[in-house]
């Protein structure tokens, strides 16, 4: 179908009239009525009813005059997007564990400004397994995600492409009044408090998988408190409300500064991968993903 004869549509059901419409788009009677013809031609319906002397729009085309300028409208956005796409100028929508949104994405954020200073980002942040389900709906277009030093890739079929940005690791950490339990050998007892995983998050998982003190209930012989928001532990083991497994992304400064313990050295650590993940059809995420791999660290 040719776009300029839902223009002509348009016109005609303005004007009312064959002749009138005819020129308002610059052509002849004859040429507008063979252009009014193709269009019917294409409907598979009659949209005039021709007698001797007179021309008539039928009430179904009348009756549908708002639907056909909304198509003609949309069309005409479809083109300019088509025509004036920028990477820079979208907004991409990626499904993100909670730990990465805090950990990990404002630096991912940083690096991608400074190539598409305009581009924008909407962060829909879940457990893994709520995060893989919104990037399989279509809900959005790149997932962002930690996976297991010992894992593969998630089983995604050849339209999705997987790049790393880069390495991180669970850490014990202690902190407020309780860093004062630690003892020189860098021990703690082990009926000190634990913040701990839920055995069905994918922190929890892989801690309970690997036998982590203080990572998951069943590790742990005094589990004060049990969340899968490794912001959350952060903020109860700063307060000193009990040992938690952390990325070290999301504490190295603490760490640094005194304010949190690492019990790395009795207790660990538990290494990761940081994936992303790309539709392949979506040329904006595509964009964004080149420059992300190339900040592997």
């Amino acid at each position: 179908m040719d776009v300029k004869w839902l223009d002509d549509v348009l016109v005609l059901l303005e004007e009312g009239n064959m002749t009138r419409a005819a020129a308002r788009r610059n052509i002849t009677q004859p040429a507008f009525s063979r252009r009014i013809r193709s269009f019917e031609d294409w409907l598979g319906i009659e949209i005039l009813e021709r007698g001797t002397n007179r021309v008539e729009i039928s009430a179904a085309l009348i009756s549908n005059e708002a639907e056909i300028r909304a198509l003609v409208g949309r069309i005409r956005e479809l083109r300019t997007k088509i025509a004036h796409f920028e990477p820079s100028s979208s907004t991409i929508s990626i499904a993100s564990q909670h730990a990465a949104v805090f950990s990990t994405f404002p630096d991912m954020a940083l690096r991608a400004k400074h190539y598409f200073p305009a581009q924008k980002f909407r962060l829909r942040a879940g457990n893994l397994g709520d995060c893989v389900a919104m990037f399989l709906r279509g809900d959005a277009s790149m997932l962002l995600c930690y996976e297991s030093e010992n894992a593969g890739p998630l089983p995604f079929g050849a339209r999705i492409r997987r790049e790393l940005w880069g390495k991180d690791f669970l850490v014990p950490v202690v902190g407020g009044p309780l860093r004062y339990s630690v003892k020189e050998n860098g021990e703690v007892a082990e009926t000190t408090p634990a913040v701990v995983y839920p055995d069905q998050s994918y922190f929890g998982e892989v801690l309970k998988a690997n036998a982590r003190p203080f990572g998951t209930p069943g590790f742990s012989r005094n589990s004060a408190c049990e969340t899968a928001f490794s912001s959350g532990i952060k903020e109860l083991v700063l307060k000193g409300n009990g040992i938690g497994w952390l990325p070290y992304s999301m504490v190295y400064r603490e760490i640094e500064s005194g304010v949190l313990i690492s019990l790395q050295a009795a207790f660990g650590m538990e290494p990761f991968k940081i994936a992303i993940y790309a539709d392949a059809t979506h040329e904006a995420s595509l964009s964004i993903l080149e420059i992300w791999k190339q900040s592997v660290r």
